[in-house]
This record gives structure tokens, C-alpha cells and sequence, in this order.
């Protein structure tokens, strides 16, 4: 499935928007990564572990927006953006949104 931030696909024309979709990951804080990290605060540098969850937490929302989009047919992911927002203390959520489309070769 294609998946661009942009609203145009170059070789492509929409030929259906299907409506928007979403896929959200809510991600904890891990108590080691949490004693690296603050460790890291006080040093600084990148706090690795955080880097990895939020990682991993971008790729399972995509994946979950990509999972609704394919159960409306759809072809492609256009506009394709992400936010965050702090749940609950110590934890994170992903939203990954786009609009999903049907499209055709031009």
C-alpha cells in the first residue's frame, strides 16, 4: 500500500476517497529504560531506549492505520501525518492518520 505525507501521488490520479483512518499505539515507560534515561538527562545524549520504544510505537500505529485503510479497499494513504499526546505519567501515544484512497495510473 502507498503511503505518502503529500495529497498528490505523481503517476496517479484519486479516483475515490474512502475517508480518514487511524491507527494509535499507547507506549509505557520500561523501569530500566527509565534509570538509562535519567541517567541520560544528567550526561546527556540520546536517550536510546526512548528513541527504540517511540520507534516502535510509530511503526505499530502505522501498521494499524494501514490495517483499517486495507479494510476499506483502499489502495493508498494520502496526507499522511502522526501526533503524540502524554496519556497517562509515563506513557505515550502514537496516533498515525491519513485519508484513505482508491487510485488509478495515469
Amino acid at each position: 500500500m502507498l503511503v505518502t505525507t503529500t495529497e498528490k501521488i505523481p503517476g496517479y490520479k484519486v479516483t475515490e476517497v474512502l475517508g480518514v483512518v487511524f491507527g494509535s499505539c499507547v507506549q509505557t515507560k520500561h523501569w530500566g529504560k527509565d534509570i538509562g534515561a535519567g541517567l541520560r538527562s544528567i550526561v546527556g545524549g540520546e536517550a536510546k531506549g526512548y528513541t527504540e520504544m517511540m520507534e516502535e510505537a510509530r511503526r505499530s500505529a502505522m501498521e494499524r492505520m494501514m490495517g483499517q485503510a486495507k479494510k476499506m479497499k483502499a489502495k493508498a494513504i494520502i496526507g499522511m501525518r502522526y501526533t503524540t499526546a502524554q496519556t497517562m505519567r509515563g506513557a505515550a501515544e502514537i496516533i498515525a492518520f491519513g485519508t484513505a484512497v482508491k487510485i488509478k495510473t495515469v
